[in-house]
């Protein structure tokens, strides 16, 4: 499939998702009939509205300008026996893609994985069945329109045990599977695949406030890192503040404060529970709370000896997607910024920011934890493999 064709198709199925809005819309409403608006994280997932479906729109738009990122020439080399060798992008060829509760996967993420030169298998939850089959057909009426095969673009309308059986025994050769969600499908799906996982999407990211914190910046970033979108993989979990900082009672208590008045539920390590003489037992150092991604309007402030001890801790309980020092220091930004294992670090600013359209590179398909082959948001660039090719004139190798 050619660059244009890809291109017109993408574009179609833009056009198609804004004729079709009503319909999407009301098979969306019929899914969130059956969901409990009480679990915020997954309502707001599982949600479609106006602002959702344009950008589903923009983001398809945004792709089918981008560069195609197939046949890119990535090294060449001219050998002493004249060998004209070269390496160049090349598809994966099929990616299948497990997710939950949000629907506009079925476009933003598959977009990206088209673009790429993949067929694509989504496998959505069943929560988000009627939106998500709604979406696959404005990709199938756009292949049949282009006279392309229309499973290029394929829903597994599969129950868990078919789901199950599928990864162990596929029907097709699969040659990558990405999983969104949180750690039991992500779990599931390694427990079960035949072939390679690329891991998305696990947060539990840890703030640390260092003693020479810009205190009026670190609350509203804080406070935008939480509560923002708490459904997000990018949202805060954890706080450590340094013991040396600066008035820290008075400043904890600042912090609690303005975290409780936005109905965040606070936990604190006993150590600051005993600081701020707190009632409650407060968290032991290794309780299960500080593996934990909530997803939830909770969070857990603890405290910290210095800046190694907390890089050592966010490295034993961070989901190594995304951390944030608060200092003017920057010896020890740099510190921080270098030593701890996640994809992507921050200095002064919201963990929110973590997103392949937020750093440039248009709709991403997934936030990768793994380190192999690529970290951070997969976006066009990254949804490629590559393949060598060398021309020669009847050359032997002595």
């Amino acid at each position: 499939m050619n660059t244009a064709t890809k291109n017109a198709l993408i574009r179609r199925v833009a056009g198609l998702i804004e004729e079709r809005q009503e319909e999407i819309l009301l098979a969306n409403q019929s899914d969130l009939a059956q969901c409990d608006p009480a679990d915020r994280a997954i309502y707001d997932r599982l949600l479609l509205n106006g602002q959702k479906i344009e950008g589903m729109i923009n983001s398809l738009l945004q792709v089918a300008a981008m560069p195609d990122p197939v046949g890119k020439l990535l090294y060449s080399f001219s050998s002493p026996q004249g060998l004209s060798i070269e390496n160049r992008s090349s598809p994966f060829g099929t990616i299948l893609i497990i997710y939950e509760s949000r629907p506009d996967v079925t476009i933003e993420a598959a977009v990206i994985a088209f673009k790429a030169g993949n067929r694509i298998l989504l496998k959505g939850g069943k929560e988000a069945r009627l939106s998500n089959l709604a979406l696959i057909a404005c990709w199938q009426t756009a292949l049949r329109e282009q006279g392309l095969d229309e499973n290029f673009v394929t829903y597994l309308d599969f129950s868990r045990e078919q789901i199950q059986t599928f990864l162990r025994q596929p029907d097709r050769p699969i040659d990558l599977i990405v999983p969104r969600g949180g750690e039991k499908l992500i779990a599931f799906v390694k427990e079960h695949a035949s072939c390679p996982v690329l891991v998305s999407g696990r947060g539990n990211n840890f703030a640390y406030i260092h003693p020479s914190a810009n205190w009026e910046q670190a609350i509203p970033i804080i406070r935008n890192a939480k509560t923002q979108k708490i459904s997000a993989c990018n949202a805060l979990d954890k706080v450590l503040l340094d013991k040396n900082l600066p008035d820290l009672k008075q400043r904890a208590e600042a912090l609690i404060r303005v975290l409780e008045d936005d109905g965040v539920e606070v936990l604190l390590s006993e150590e600051l529970s005993k600081l701020l003489q707190r009632p409650g037992s407060g968290l032991s150092a290794n309780a299960p709370a500080w593996d934990e991604e909530f997803l939830a309007m909770k969070i857990v402030l603890g405290l910290s000896e210095n800046l190694a001890k907390a890089i050592e801790k966010i490295n034993r309980h961070s989901g190594g997607h995304s951390a944030l020092i608060l200092a003017e220091d920057k010896t020890a930004q740099r510190q921080f910024m270098d030593e701890v294992d996640a994809a992507a670090v921050y200095s002064n600013a919201s963990t929110r920011f973590t997103d392949g359209n937020q750093f440039g590179m248009g709709a991403e398909l997934a936030i990768s934890t793994d380190k192999l082959h690529h970290r951070g948001p997969l976006g066009l660039e990254q949804l490629v493999t590559n393949k060598w090719y060398i021309f020669g004139n009847g050359q032997t190798r002595p």
